[in-house]
C-alpha cells in the first residue's frame, strides 16, 4: 500500500496561471461590453424600432438565464481527453466570434420582413455560447486552485483587466471610431467587432493554456471520474447548500443595485439634471479607476488572511457607510453647486465620499467569482460530489434573473412620476418627484440591496476558518480514497 502525503492534494496555482486565466472572463466581457451598443446597431444600421429591440433584449436577457443550469448540466458530465472546461472555453468563443460578426454585419442585409426572426436566432445562439464560456469563469475556479490564501487574487487581475474592457472601450468607441465614422455607423461596428473578435480569441487562448495542467480528473473534488447528475439533482443542491443560497442573495441583490445605477436614465437624472452636468459623469468615472483598484488590491491581501466573506463584507459597509454620507450631504446642501470648474469644499467632500463609495461598491462585486467556488467546495465537502458547473449555473441563473429586472425597475418606478413615453432628458427642470426619485434610484435601492447582503453573510459560514478545514478534510478523505480504494462508501458516510 502507498502512502500518499496530504500535501499532494494541496492544489496551488501559480501566479501566471491566475492571471491568464482570468482573461477567459475578460474575454466574455469584451463581447458584453459590445452587445451594449446592439439596440444603436438595430435601430439605427438594420431598421428595427426601439419597441421591439427592447423587448427582445429583455427577452434575450431571460433566455441566458435560463440557459444556465443547462450548460452546467454539461459541464458537470463531460471529462473528455481536452478536459472538463476547455472544451466549453474554445466552443464558446467560436460560437461568439461567429454570431457577433453575423449579428453586425450581415443583419442589415437580410429581407426586412425577416429581419427580427433572424436577429432573435442568431442573438440566441450568440447567449448559448457565452454561457458555454462564462459558466467556466465560475467553475473552473475549483480546479484552477483550492488554498484561499491564492483564490482572491484572481480578483486582482480581473479587476483591472475590466477597467481594460469598460473603461478603455468606451474611450475607444467615444473618441475614435465614432468620430471617425460620424456615428453609430455600419463601418463603426465592423471595424469594433473586429477588434473584439481577434482580442477575444487571443485572451481565450491565453486563458485555456493557464488552465490545462488543471483541467484534470484529479483536481474534480473527490473524484476520479465524473460524477452522475441530472436535471433532478438542482433542487436539492439549492435546498441543501446555505452558502451558495446566501450568496447567491448577497450577490444578486448587489448586481440589481449596480444594474439600476447603470441604467441610462439614471445617471441623466443624478448629474445631468439633480447636479446639472452630465459631463461629471464621464469624469468620476475615469477618476474612479485607481481608488477602485487600490481597494481592490488591500482587500485581496486582507483577503488571503482570513477569507474571502470577511472581505466582502467589509466592502458592503463600505458601500453602504459611504454612500450613505454622500446622501446625507446632498439633503444638506444645493446639488447645484457641485462642480469641477468651481472647486469648493462641498465639491471635494462630494467627490472623496462618491469615489470611496463607488469603489467599494467595485471591489464588492469582484470578490464574488472566487466566492462561488468556495460553495462548489462545500458541496464537494458535504455530499462528496464534484458538480461545479451546477453550482457556477445556479448561481448565474438566479443572479440574472433578479439583475434583468432592473430594466423594468427602472421602467415602473419612472412611469409612476409620469414618464410613461420617454425617459427623463438632461436639459429638464429637477421638479420635486424628479428629486424623489432620483434619490430612490441612486441611492435608496442600492443602499437596501447592501443591507441585504449584510443579513445574508450572517448566515454564510464559508469564512477563512472554516474553508481551511473544508480543503483539510477533502484532502484527508482523498487521501484515504487513493490509499484503501474506498471512495463509495466514504460517500455514503459523509451523505
Amino acid at each position: 500500500m502507498v502512502t500518499v502525503s496530504k500535501k499532494e492534494f494541496v492544489n496551488n496555482a501559480k501566479l501566471w496561471q491566475v492571471g491568464l486565466f482570468a482573461l477567459n472572463n475578460t474575454a466574455t466581457n469584451l463581447y458584453f461590453f459590445i452587445m451594449a451598443f446592439v439596440s444603436y446597431y438595430a435601430t439605427g444600421v438594420a431598421g428595427l424600432t426601439v419597441m421591439i429591440i427592447s423587448s427582445v433584449l429583455m427577452g434575450m436577457r431571460v433566455f441566458d438565464g435560463i440557459t444556465d443550469p443547462i450548460v452546467g448540466y454539461f459541464i458537470d458530465k463531460t471529462n473528455s481527453k481536452f478536459g472538463k472546461f476547455r472544451p466549453f472555453m474554445l466552443a464558446g468563443n467560436i460560437i461568439l466570434a461567429a454570431t457577433a460578426l453575423i449579428i453586425f454585419n450581415v443583419t442589415h442585409h437580410i429581407p426586412q420582413e425577416f429581419q427580427l426572426i433572424f436577429f432573435i436566432f442568431i442573438y440566441a445562439i450568440h447567449m448559448i455560447g457565452y454561457t458555454f464560456q462564462a459558466a467556466c469563469t465560475r467553475a473552473a475556479q475549483t480546479v484552477l486552485t483550492n488554498n484561499p490564501k491564492q483564490r482572491p487574487l484572481f480578483s486582482g487581475f480581473d479587476a483591472t483587466y475590466n477597467i481594460g474592457v469598460f473603461i478603455g472601450g468606451q474611450i475607444l468607441v467615444a473618441s475614435y471610431l465614432v468620430p471617425k465614422y460620424g456615428g453609430f455607423t455600419e463601418g463603426l461596428f465592423l471595424e469594433l467587432s473586429l477588434y473584439v473578435v481577434i482580442l477575444s480569441a487571443l485572451f481565450t487562448v491565453l486563458a485555456i493554456s493557464a488552465i490545462w495542467e488543471k483541467d484534470q480528473t484529479k483536481y474534480f473534488g473527490f473524484a476520479e471520474k465524473t460524477v452522475k447528475t441530472n436535471f433532478k439533482d438542482y433542487w436539492p443542491v439549492i435546498k441543501r447548500n446555505r452558502p451558495l443560497q446566501m450568496l447567491v442573495l448577497a450577490a444578486s441583490t448587489d448586481k440589481l443595485a449596480n444594474s439600476v445605477l447603470r441604467q441610462p436614465a439614471v445617471p441623466v437624472m443624478f448629474f445631468g439634471i439633480m447636479l446639472g452636468d452630465y459631463a461629471l459623469s464621464g469624469t468620476l468615472s475615469a477618476v474612479t479607476i485607481i481608488p477602485t483598484l487600490i481597494i481592490t488590491y488591500a482587500g485581496i491581501m486582507f483577503a488571503r488572511k482570513t477569507g474571502l466573506k470577511n472581505v466582502f463584507v467589509i466592502g458592503t459597509w463600505g458601500a453602504l457607510l459611504f454612500f450613505g454620507l454622500t446622501l446625507g450631504l446632498l439633503l444638506l446642501i444645493d446639488p447645484a453647486t457641485i462642480s469641477f470648474s468651481n472647486l469648493t469644499l462641498t465639491t471635494i467632500l462630494f467627490f472623496i465620499l462618491y469615489t470611496l463609495g463607488y469603489s467599494f461598491m467595485g471591489f464588492t462585486g469582484n470578490i464574488v467569482i472566487p466566492m462561488i467556488a468556495d460553495t462548489s467546495d462545500y458541496e464537494t465537502h458535504v455530499t462528496g460530489r464534484y458538480v461545479p458547473g451546477m453550482i457556477s449555473t445556479i448561481f448565474s441563473f438566479v443572479d440574472k434573473l433578479i439583475s434583468s429586472f432592473a430594466i423594468t425597475l427602472v421602467g415602473i418606478l419612472l412611469a409612476f412620476i409620469g414618464y410613461r413615453d420617454e425617459f427623463p432628458q438632461v436639459d429638464e427642470l429637477l421638479t420635486p418627484s424628479l428629486f424623489v426619485m432620483t434619490i430612490i434610484l441612486y441611492f435608496a435601492i442600492p443602499m437596501i440591496g447592501w443591507i441585504i447582503s449584510l443579513i445574508a453573510m450572517k448566515f454564510y459560514e464559508l469564512d477563512g476558518k472554516r474553508m481551511k478545514e473544508i480543503q483539510d478534510e477533502i484532502a484527508e478523505v482523498k487521501q484515504i480514497y487513493v490509499e484503501k480504494d474506498a471512495m463509495p462508501s466514504l460517500i455514503d458516510e459523509k451523505k
